[in-house]
């Protein structure tokens, strides 16, 4: 009986679909464990934090609670959704998006001298929400089918497409959330290899414009905010009072704070906006240093996954809005923190995921649905075998 060299090869478990088997649940409804578990407990934080921030009300935590349920809910939906269907429905999300700006100016209702959202009756939201997500995604989606880093013709390209709403939006006025979406869009342009003679000529750009924005587009309360980050003191019952209070509150928690529902910053009221922008002031305050670092914590762990899940995906669209989106969170994090801490100036941009929120924290959570869906597309690849 002859032998082939056939017979004589080793042949191993395949350890690839005992290896897909361990997370086919997962994997099945288009979900990061990981990603999944690290914003759950940011949540639960946020949540204990709200209670306190809100005067122990009940209201307000409900609330929080079924934004939290619809945010959820949404992450699970958009998770779903094929990225090359994201990809093809982009110039559609950004059309609706600017649509919806434009009945702002016309049917929008104003709160605190601005005019930003628009009432359903039952309920209101804010159209620039959309945009949060659909700049990116459209500048991705643009620069996902061409050859990378990109000309000057394409970059010329994405920054109209991230002007257009940036403008609109900061006539509103809302210089939060217009400098938000236009970072979020730039994101994708540095992560898609800008040169960086472009970099270069942007920021020079811009420190040329300092003086015309200041005269001409910024307006007195924000220019207001400007000084009073420069000299707080100068008054101390005005201006200054939301951040002098703020420095208070987190000086005088310590290390290991005066204890949950026990803050006199918070709790005796003079913490102004202290259940949405300054919480951290209250968090700081009653759990002190440590309980801010666990929370910087949860943060990096989120922040840590999303740069992991976006530099291991597939596609160049799946990668730049991943970033992107990450990114983003992690500059709504970092500008929260810098502005009740005295380090930016006041520009309304609440704390991720613990803030009370209504529709930010359903794009937020739209986000990392998007992220989510490219985890899952990596691991359909990796996977899947050949």
């Amino acid at each position: 009986m002859s032998l082939s060299s056939q017979d004589f090869i080793r042949r191993l478990p395949d350890s690839t679909q005992h290896f897909a088997r361990g997370e086919g649940f997962w994997r099945k409804i288009h979900i990061d464990p990981l990603m999944l578990l690290f914003l759950l407990s940011v949540t639960a934080y946020g949540l204990i934090v709200l209670y306190s921030a809100s005067g122990e009300s009940e209201w307000m935590l409900k609330r929080q609670l079924v934004f939290f349920t619809l945010a959820y809910g949404a992450m699970f939906a958009v998770a779903q959704i094929e990225l090359s269907l994201l990809r093809r429905w982009a110039p559609w999300f950004y059309a609706i998006g600017l649509v919806m700006l434009g009945l702002v100016y016309v049917v929008g209702v104003g709160a605190k001298g601005a005019q930003r959202w628009i009432s359903l009756g039952f309920f209101r939201f804010q159209p620039s929400e959309i945009l949060k997500i659909a700049v990116p995604m459209l500048v991705a989606a643009y620069l996902g089918t061409r050859m990378l880093p990109p000309s000057l013709k394409h970059t010329v390209v994405c920054l109209i497409i991230i002007a257009v709403p940036t403008v609109l939006i900061l006539k509103q006025p809302d210089l939060g959330t217009s400098l938000l979406i236009a970072i979020s869009g730039l994101i994708v342009l540095f992560l898609a290899g800008l040169r960086w003679r472009y970099i270069v000529g942007s920021v020079m750009a811009v420190l040329l414009s300092l003086w015309p924005m200041w005269t001409f587009v910024m307006k007195d309360y924000q220019k207001q905010r400007v000084l009073t980050l420069l000299d707080p003191e100068a008054d101390k019952l005005g201006a200054g009072w939301n951040i002098i209070q703020s420095k208070t509150a987190i000086g005088s928690g310590g290390v290991n704070g005066k204890g949950w529902l026990t803050g006199t910053q918070s709790q005796l009221d003079f913490l102004p906006e202290s259940h949405t922008d300054f919480i951290i002031a209250v968090l700081a305050e009653e759990f002190g240093l440590i309980g801010v670092l666990c929370l910087i914590g949860l943060y990096f762990l989120i922040i840590s996954r999303g740069v992991y899940i976006s530099w291991t995906a597939q596609t160049t669209f799946s990668r730049l809005l991943a970033g992107s989106i990450t990114l983003t969170f992690f500059v709504y994090v970092f500008v929260n923190i810098g502005m009740v801490s005295g380090l930016l100036p006041v520009v309304g941009v609440p704390l991720p995921l613990v803030s009370l929120g209504g529709t930010s924290i359903v794009t937020l959570m739209t986000g990392f649905g998007i992220i989510m869906a490219v985890a899952t597309e990596k691991k359909k690849v990796t996977l899947g075998g050949s």
